[in-house]
């Protein structure tokens, strides 16, 4: 598998924020403190399927790939035609599924694959500038494919996204990682109690 350099990262999601700074919410990908703290709640001995929104330049994707199971899937949204070529160009996993598409379709899309839940879903959409409706789906359609003993894991730089996801999950675990530019509030979304 081809890696890119952090400077080719870099560059082209500076690039991208730079000409749409409301689908992103940094100048720059996401720091390993903040990679770690997201992905702990994972039990990767059991997600056999995995879904990423917004994987950007792959950066969690990557870590995704290097720790889950080699029989497990990762399936990725990603509404960015340049993120979607770079990722296509970049990673070459078997496992990983690019969807150039909206997370909305969540369920038309497991379903495409072969697959009726997810076991976690990550996030690092900016839930606070999307439209009231398309959150809503987005949020709904999560906890409609998660598996009861699945999480929905979010990265935001805005507390803003706490209510919408506390009308949704019955538990909402917050957390906060300050090595990340910008500093990170933590979300993990479980569908039940």
């Amino acid at each position: 598998m081809y890696l890119p350099s952090r400077r080719e990262q870099l560059a082209l999601f500076a690039k991208n924020f730079f000409m749409h700074p409301m689908m992103l919410g940094s100048v720059i990908p996401s720091s390993g403190f903040l990679i770690r703290r997201l992905l702990k709640p994972i039990d990767w001995n059991r997600a056999k399927v995995i879904v990423e929104y917004g994987p950007g330049v792959g950066t969690i994707t990557q870590e995704i790939l290097r720790r889950m199971h080699p029989d497990a899937v990762l399936i990725v949204f990603e509404l960015n035609p340049d993120f979607v070529g770079f990722l296509r160009e970049t990673f070459h996993d078997p496992r990983l599924r690019i969807v150039h598409g909206s997370a909305a379709e969540i369920r038309r899309i497991l379903e495409e694959q072969g697959y009726s839940r997810a076991d976690y879903v990550i996030s690092g959409i900016p839930f606070s500038t999307l439209k009231d409706d398309v959150r809503r789906d987005i949020l709904l359609s999560t906890r409609e494919v998660l598996q009861p003993d699945g999480a929905l894991l979010v990265y935001q730089f805005s507390p803003k996204v706490l209510p919408y996801l506390q009308q949704t999950f019955p538990t909402v675990v917050r957390g906060f990682e300050p090595f990340n530019v910008l500093p990170a509030q933590l979300f993990f979304c479980y569908p039940e109690t």
